[in-house]
């Protein structure tokens, strides 16, 4: 259990790396393609970049369900019923494929929308804005957890109230005014936090590689529907941006998003939106790293307060002593 409650954050923590790398990535690739036609190539691209995967992971359950087969067949002597009750029954199967379908479309749609409002709310702010408004996630869920009567304590609130304080430091360089394009970025971030809900939700009743493929081919779809009424899409376009759709369908979708559905088991919404929200920070590090943009000293107090939220919320809790009959 240990090893577990490490590993997901880990993972959560990669996540927030690679997508905060992917902002250099989207930003180059809106200089050659508009916001549905970038989504709709890197969701497809990121749909398909799963589908050998699944079927790798398919051979391997195969080759295991086989082998504690032959095991089984040694004590198969027994009466008939029991290699029947070895068998899952159909309607389950039905009822597996119907959750699977059902949480596919509802996170590919919550994607959908989120990445349209971020792609096309950025056009019209400033990144540091885009970058604090869209981290206002990690208040909106707990927020929206309250109505799924998820209890929330007090030290989650502090990190979030911590995190939100590093954020605006880190992120917030000009006044603050709300333009078209904040509201749209707010609007965005209200939608991550549905989607992080709904992926807490249906990650633990189905695979999370499978449901990740169906919400790519899911917002791909959407994407391009959108593309094709609103915009002039142009496959020389395309081609020339094809490194920054590359880098953001095979990593920040196919990759990460996976990661998030697979880490996401078992973690508290709240502390793994703490988390993933760690990809403004890391977005800045790249930013520095390959456009040689420097840290200033408010920025770096942003990276140092959200660090400290984030190593505050995985601290366990105080367990309560239950006193002894003597001290009763």
């Amino acid at each position: 259990m240990k090893k577990k409650s490490l590993c997901n954050p880990l993972l959560l923590l990669l996540t927030a790396a690679i997508w905060g790398a992917a902002f250099v990535a989207q930003s180059v690739g809106m200089d050659y393609v508009e916001p549905f036609t970038f989504n709709f190539a890197r969701s497809i691209i990121g749909g398909i970049v799963l589908l050998p995967c699944i079927a790798f992971l398919d051979k391997k359950k195969s080759r295991e369900s086989e082998s504690s087969t032959q095991k089984k067949k040694k004590s198969e002597h027994s009466a008939p019923e029991q290699r029947m009750n070895c068998a899952k029954p159909a309607g389950d199967q039905n009822t597996d494929r119907r959750t699977l379908a059902l949480g596919g479309v509802c996170c590919g749609a919550a994607l959908f929308v989120a990445s349209s409002l971020q792609q096309i709310g950025i056009q019209y702010t400033t990144v540091g804005k885009a970058g604090f408004i869209t981290a206002m996630y990690i208040i909106l869920v707990p927020v929206f957890g309250i109505f799924r009567k998820k209890k929330v304590g007090a030290k989650i609130w502090l990190c979030v109230l911590l995190a939100v304080a590093g954020l605006y430091l880190l992120c917030m360089t000009e006044g603050i005014t709300v333009g078209s394009g904040d509201l749209l970025v707010l609007l965005c971030a209200a939608v991550f936090a549905v989607h992080i809900l709904v992926i807490d939700h249906f990650s633990p009743l189905t695979d999370g590689v499978r449901l990740s493929c169906i919400q790519f081919f899911v917002c791909g779809l959407l994407s391009g529907v959108g593309m094709l009424l609103f915009e002039t899409p142009s496959i020389g376009a395309i081609l020339q941006a094809w490194l920054p759709i590359g880098y953001a369908g095979v990593l920040s979708c196919g990759v990460v998003y996976t990661l998030q559905i697979v880490a996401q088991k078992g973690m508290d919404p709240t502390v793994a939106s703490l988390i993933l929200s760690m990809e403004s920070v890391f977005s800045v590090l790249f930013g520095w790293l390959l456009l040689g943009q420097s840290l200033v000293p408010r920025e770096l107090s942003g990276c140092v307060l959200m660090f400290a939220a984030i190593i505050l919320a995985q601290l366990p809790d105080k367990v309560r002593r239950e006193p002894s009959p003597d001290e009763r």
